[in-house]
This record gives C-alpha cells, structure tokens and sequence, in this order.
C-alpha cells in the first residue's frame, strides 16, 4: 500500500472469548517475526501460528490467499476488496482472531483503493516499521494479524490520519440493536466509571444514574445524602457479538477498586458502594465467579451482588461527564487483578 500521493486516481464471525494470554501473545510475536522475513520464512510462520490455535483456540481458519496477506504481509490488488467502498453501519473485526478494531463512523473515501480508516478503537492496532524501512506497517494488537499501513498528515479528514487496510484482513459485524444486552455497575462515582467502560469497543451506550434504593426518582441531592438506599451506577448498553458479559465485569474490578466499603477514594458514603447489578441468573453468575477468582488472589472483595433494580437515569449535566469537560477520572484507574 503506497501514500495517497503516489496513487493515481486513487459475514461476521463469532466473536472470540476473553483476552488472550502472555504464552499466547509470545506466540504471536513469534509468528508476525517470521512473517517478516519473507516467503522464505513461510513454514516458521505457519508453525508459529498452529501453536497459537493450540494456546487459545480462538483464531479463524485462514485460506491460503488471506495466510498470504494477513501472515505474510501480503496486499490485495487495490478496488479488489468488498470492503473498500463499504459504508454500512457496523464494526470492522479482525478476520483472524475477531477482535473489534474500526467503528464504521471513522471509514472514509481516501479513492485509494482501500478500506481507509481515520481512527481505530484505543489499542486495538499496534505500529510498527514496515520492512521497507519507509512506511509504518499496522497489525492487530490482540493477534498480530497484518492490517495494511498508517500515513499521516495527507489531510483526507481533520484527523489527519489514514489507516490503509486489506479487505482481507477485517470481517464487518452489521449493527443491530435487537441484539444488545444491558449491564449495570456500580463502582464509586459515576463519571469515571462510565467514562472506561464507554470506551469499550461493542458498547453501543451508556447512562449514568441511581438505582438499588427505594425512592422513586431520586435527585443527585438526594442521593447525596445517602438516605435513599441508590448507588450511583452506569447501564452498559453493549452488542455481546463483540464483547461478552464477562469482559465487562473484568474491567469493571479492575476500574475501581473492589475492596472498599461504602466509599471510592475520596467519595464516601453508601452511594459509592460497590455493586453488580444482574439482569439474569447467568450475570449473576459470572460476576459472582470473578469475585471468587479475586478472593482466591487475597482480595477482600466487598462488591455486593444485587438483582436490577429500576434504574433512574441522572440529571443531564452528568452525562458523558469526561467526554463533555476534557477532564480524567481522579478516583478510576485501570490496574490488571485477574
């Protein structure tokens, strides 16, 4: 894939379970490194690869015309993509391991020839020096599956930056809202709770508000008081076809920290607790083996399991709080418990 400036003229799979691990990140570092190296390289790369399918067993099976591009930094024929004129509602994936990378909102017409993204989901593509040693090669964070190249300052959109994509290497998940599903935390204040979880890729919305009391439509100043019985919590609107339940609540523990009772760092009070609120049997579930699996590392979890309530959205100044000020959350902090 060459810049603009050289250039004249110019079905969704299922989703994969939870992260990866270390031994199988290796593997894939392994594998990209021996791609790397060329056609010579091609049975060290493929060798690397089967280890991988053995170490986590969520990567798609490839045919030898997408291993050529996505293994082997390979690239399509330009206009030869069904992706590169592509403007449906939805999320671009990774073709080998499912992992969201582009929203459809940041794809637009470079007339390069392929797909072309201004932005990607945060960490959900990782740089590196092309072997030409002029271009900037992007693959996927989570597989190391080659995506195509980055160039910037070529001024198509006010981002100012083009991600230069194989077809090959994405699979397109359609929007559907039939098929989302709700989640609600609590986790200390409300802000910066939903400010991390929103950034999650497949989380189609959130709404800050109380719930888990007894007064009917409570005010902040209510809540405040801690009389009401709420917690300050977040609905997560998300599309399971992209992240599970599962990963949600991960996070969740990892956003703010479970041990403390009644209060989040500076916030104190009963409307800070810690909570999950389960819309079914199987939520409650998962949340209750990850505070098990937590416990069993040494922590005191004081996260309270608690069927949904109803839940009154709060007042509009505390929607989308961080996106709105430009500020960071001062008491939510992502730190890896599991």
């Amino acid at each position: 894939m060459a810049p603009a400036a050289a250039l004249a003229g110019a079905g969704p799979r299922p989703r994969p379970g939870l992260a990866l691990t270390l031994a199988w990140l290796a593997l894939a570092s392994a594998a990209g490194a021996a791609a790397a190296a060329g056609p010579t390289a091609a049975g060290a790369a493929t060798t690397a690869r089967h280890a991988m399918a053995e170490c986590s067993m969520h990567l798609n099976e490839l045919t030898p015309a997408e291993a050529q591009i996505i293994l082997h930094k390979g690239t399509e024929p330009p206009f030869s993509g069904r992706f590169h004129d592509h403007f449906a509602d939805g999320t671009y994936v990774c073709r080998q391991c499912n992992a969201p990378l582009f929203a459809s909102s940041a794809k637009f017409r470079s007339g390069c020839g392929w797909p072309s993204f201004d932005a990607a989901f945060p960490g959900a593509v990782r740089q590196a020096p092309d072997a030409d040693g002029q271009r900037t090669e992007i693959l996927c964070a989570r597989c190391g599956a080659h995506l195509g190249h980055v160039f910037a300052g070529e001024g198509f959109t006010p981002r100012n930056l083009r991600h230069c994509v194989n077809s090959v290497s994405l699979d397109f998940v359609p929007a559907d809202p039939a098929a989302h599903r709700t989640a609600v935390f609590a986790g200390g204040c409300f802000w910066g709770v939903e400010h991390l979880l929103a950034a999650v890729p497949g989380v189609a919305a959130t709404t800050v508000g109380y719930t888990g009391g007894q007064t009917a439509d409570p005010t902040y100043r209510q809540v405040c008081t801690g009389r009401t019985g709420h917690a300050e919590a977040v609905r997560v609107v998300y599309d399971p076809r992209l992240v599970s339940y599962e990963e949600l609540c991960r996070l969740f523990f990892e956003i703010h920290d479970p041990t403390q009772r009644d209060r989040q760092g500076p916030d104190i009070g009963p409307q800070y607790r810690s909570a999950v609120f389960y819309q079914d049997e199987e939520q409650r579930q998962i949340a209750a083996r990850l505070i098990a699996a937590l416990r069993a590392r040494g922590l005191d979890v004081a996260t309270a399991l608690e069927p949904a309530a109803t839940f009154w959205p709060a007042e509009e100044y505390h929607q989308k709080y961080y996106e709105r000020t430009g500020e960071r959350p001062y008491c939510h902090l992502r730190v890896p418990r599991f």
